[in-house]
C-alpha cells in the first residue's frame, strides 16, 4: 500500500509518480492496485491501470508495455499463464502476443522457478487449460519438448490413431476431479510419454504403442533431472504409477486371475488405490457404452483385490520365512541360492500354490529344497 498525493491518473484518482511507476512494474494489473494511507483518503482504492475492469472482464494484461514487462521478468509470461488456469481468466490479445514474441526468452530462467510455476498449474482446477496456453505461445516446446512430441496424429492406409496429448491432458483432468495429489497429476501427465518412441505400424493392428508404459518409466528419471524436479520417493512414485498404468486394463481384457490380481496388488502395495483411480481416468472413450463397460470391470477387479487383500495380505508383502532362517534350516551360507528360494516362497504366494502363512511357506521351502 502507498501514500498517494499529487499526479493524475486516467479515472481521476490523484495519485503520485511512485505509485505509477512502482505498481507499473508490477506483472498484472489485477495485482497493480494500491490503498490510499492518506488521512482524507485512507483507504480510498488507487487502479491507475484498470485492474478493477480487467478482473470484471477476467482479463490478464500488464500494465505497461507487455515486451517490456517479459523483458524484465520472462517467468512473468509463466505467471500469466497460471493466473490465467487457476482463475479462469482470459490472456489479453497483446499479452499473448507478446509471449509468442519473447517465449525464446524463457530459456534464461531456471528449471527451479518454471517447475514451481508448472506445479502451480498442475494444482489448478483443471490444468489443461495451462498446458494448451503453453503449447499456443510456443512455451511449451522450450520448457517440455518430451511433452510436446506427444502432439498430432498420423494416418495410414486410412487408419490413424488418438492425438496422444489432448488425450493426455484429458485424463489429467479427470484425475484432478477426483484427487489434488500433485505427484498422482504428474503420473497422469507422463502416462503416455514414452508412446512417440514406442509408436509403430502394423500390416493388421494398425498403429500400435507396445510397452509404452516401460519406455515412459524409463524415460522420467532423466525428465525430472533435467527439469530439476525431486529425485527422491516422488519421482519413484511416479516411475510406479506410469509403469503400472497399463496393467488393470489388462487384467480386465482377459480372465481376471486371483494370481494376476495378487501381483498386481504385490507391485502397487499401497499406491493400488491410486493406480485404480489413474486407470479410471485413462478412459477417454467417446463410446458410452465401452465406458460403461471399462468402468464396470474396473469395479469388478477392485472387488477381487479387497476379497484377496483380506485373505491373503498381499499389500506391504513380507515373507513368511526370512533369508537367515532360510540359512539355518538348509545349512547355508549368505548367497544367491537363498534369495532364489525366497523368491519361489514369494511366487508360490502370488500364484495361489500356498497361503501367506509362515507354517504353509516353511513347509513348501523345506519340500522344493528336498527336491533338488
Amino acid at each position: 500500500m502507498l501514500n498517494g498525493d499529487g499526479g493524475w491518473t486516467s479515472d481521476g484518482a490523484v495519485v503520485n509518480a511512485a505509485l505509477l511507476r512502482n505498481n507499473g512494474d508490477r506483472d498484472f494489473t489485477i495485482n497493480a492496485m494500491a490503498v490510499c494511507l492518506n488521512k482524507d483518503r485512507y483507504g480510498e482504492l488507487l487502479d491507475p491501470f484498470g485492474g478493477i475492469a480487467d478482473m470484471n472482464e477476467c482479463t490478464i494484461r500488464t500494465p505497461l508495455d507487455p515486451d517490456i514487462t517479459y523483458s524484465d521478468d520472462p517467468l512473468r509470461m509463466m505467471r500469466a499463464i497460471r493466473f490465467a488456469t487457476q482463475l479462469g481468466f482470459y490472456l489479453d490479445s497483446e499479452t499473448f502476443d507478446s509471449i509468442e514474441r519473447n517465449a525464446e526468452r524463457i530459456k534464461i530462467i531456471t528449471k527451479e522457478r518454471i517447475v514451481d510455476e508448472l506445479n502451480k498449474i498442475m494444482l489448478s482446477r483443471k490444468p489443461s487449460v495451462g498446458w494448451i496456453l503453453l503449447d499456443k505461445t510456443g512455451l511449451l516446446p522450450l520448457i517440455f519438448p518430451e511433452l510436446s512430441a506427444l502432439k498430432g496424429v498420423e494416418t495410414k492406409d486410412g487408419k490413424g490413431h488418438k492425438d496422444v496429448f489432448f488425450h493426455t491432458l484429458q485424463v489429467l483432468d479427470n484425475l484432478s476431479m477426483k484427487s489434488d495429489n500433485l505427484w498422482l497429476r504428474w503420473a497422469a501427465l507422463l502416462h503416455d510419454i514414452g508412446k512417440p518412441k514406442s509408436k509403430a505400424w502394423d500390416e493388421h493392428a494398425g498403429w500400435t504403442f507396445r510397452n509404452h508404459n516401460y519406455l515412459g518409466a524409463k524415460m522420467i528419471p532423466r525428465i525430472f533431472k533435467t527439469m530439476k524436479m525431486p529425485q527422491n520417493e516422488k519421482m519413484q512414485y511416479v516411475i510406479k504409477m506410469v509403469d503400472l498404468h497399463m496393467r488393470p486394463i489388462n487384467l480386465i481384457e482377459d480372465t481376471v486371475t486371483d494370481s494376476a490380481v495378487r501381483r498386481l496388488l504385490f507391485e502397487a502395495g499401497d499406491d493400488i488405490d491410486d493406480l485404480m483411480l489413474l486407470c479410471d481416468a485413462d478412459i477417454t472413450s467417446k463410446n458410452e457404452e465401452k465406458v460403461r463397460r471399462f468402468h464396470k470391470n474396473y469395479e469388478l477387479v477392485r472387488q477381487k483385490m479387497i476379497e484377496l487383500e483380506e485373505k491373503d495380505r498381499i499389500r506391504n508383502f513380507q515373507p513368511p520365512v526370512r533369508g537367515e532362517e532360510i540359512m539355518q534350516l538348509l545349512n547355508l551360507e549368505p548367497c544367491a541360492r537363498v534369495g532364489e528360494l525366497k523368491n519361489a516362497i514369494k511366487d508360490a504366494i502370488l500364484d495361489g500354490i500356498i497361503p501367506n502363512e509362515y507354517e504353509a511357506a516353511k513347509a513348501y521351502l523345506l519340500k522344493i529344497a528336498n527336491q533338488e
